[in-house]
């Protein structure tokens, strides 16, 4: 059977919610989808009955292992075409995702696969998220949210962890993007905001933001 866009674009998000919960809650799930509770359910059935995934009436949904191989395939296909947009045709960052949502629907592998060759092959998404190879294997890295390390650590930000336009677009405004080299010089006690050192320029960051910035320390091996 042939997925259609929507059964994908479960898929994918159950992948990336799977990072945070083992089993992913059906609350989760209609807060990252943006659609109605009732609606959940309703697909879940028909990704169960395809062998995509196990669902556990009140604890949740996990891939199955060929749900995880065509995940795998959407985050691949989004994200080539994310940096598409970005490098190739000159959209903005904060735009990317949403654009990319839309054009993505009838995206094939072919298409994809051009789009990642006019690209350079790129192994990042324009906000650092990791892009699967050709043989849907996710490359290795280690990072972690900022927010978890302490003042005078220093490291690279690997990855910005939200589609918010206007927080894509003010950290932007900053020099917050992967592969920008950060220090903590200071941090407000009980989750305030940040003194980051991001490039040569010092920014205060607040707590909304930092907890969408996450970063390889220099210490990571």
């Amino acid at each position: 059977m042939s997925l259609s866009a929507a059964m994908r674009e479960y898929l994918a998000e159950i992948y990336r919610l799977q990072e945070y919960e083992p089993m992913v809650s059906t609350t989760s799930l209609a807060e990252k989808l943006e659609v109605s509770p009732p609606a959940v359910p309703r697909m879940l059935k028909r990704l169960r009955n395809e062998g995509l995934v196990v669902h556990i009436p009140y604890e949740g949904v996990k891939l199955t292992e060929r749900g995880e191989t065509e995940a795998i395939k959407e985050l691949r296909r989004h994200r080539v075409l994310e940096v598409f947009l970005v490098d190739v045709m000159g959209f903005e960052w904060g735009d990317a995702h949403e654009h990319a949502h839309e054009l993505g629907h009838g995206l094939n592998d072919a298409v994809a696969e051009r789009m990642a060759e006019m690209a350079g092959q790129p192994d990042r998404c324009p906000h650092g998220e990791p892009i699967p190879n050709q043989a849907g294997e996710m490359p290795d890295f280690y990072d972690t949210c900022i927010n978890n390390l302490g003042v005078g650590q220093k490291g690279a930000i690997s990855r910005i962890r939200t589609h918010d336009v206007e927080k894509l677009q003010y950290l932007a405004t900053l020099g917050v993007k992967p592969g920008e080299p950060f220090e903590i010089v200071g941090r407000a006690p009980f989750n305030g905001p940040m003194r980051l050192k991001i490039g040569r320029d010092e920014q205060v960051v607040g707590s909304e933001l930092t907890k969408s910035m996450w970063v390889t320390p220099e210490t990571a091996t």
